[in-house]
């Protein structure tokens, strides 16, 4: 997404609010250099969901990967470069993921 990410993540040992700094932080760097400038990247709010079960997770990674298609970025979802979407099989199950 041009101004926003959808992550669907399994929360381990690290806290969600330092995983989200950590890649806020990298990111912002990383893509300041490459568009050449400096300061503040992302918006201090973030959003974030428990999943209660299989079927909400489900929907949680279809609506993620459903996204880019919906904001009109692309026709089909596997065509999204950053989507797992892109590892579905014929049969929309989730094959391997790239190497």
């Amino acid at each position: 997404m041009p101004n926003h990410v959808h992550l669907v993540v399994d929360i381990w040992k690290t806290p969600l609010s330092l995983l989200l700094n950590r890649w806020k932080g990298r990111s912002a760097h990383d893509l300041n250099r490459m568009l050449g400038r400096e300061g503040k990247f992302w918006e201090k709010e973030g959003f974030d969901t428990y999943v209660r079960d299989a079927e909400h997770l489900r929907r949680a990674i279809r609506y993620t990967e459903n996204n880019p298609m919906k904001a009109g970025l692309v026709h089909d979802a596997k065509l999204w470069k950053w989507s797992s979407a892109r590892f579905r099989n014929e049969y929309s199950q989730l094959t391997c993921k790239e190497q």
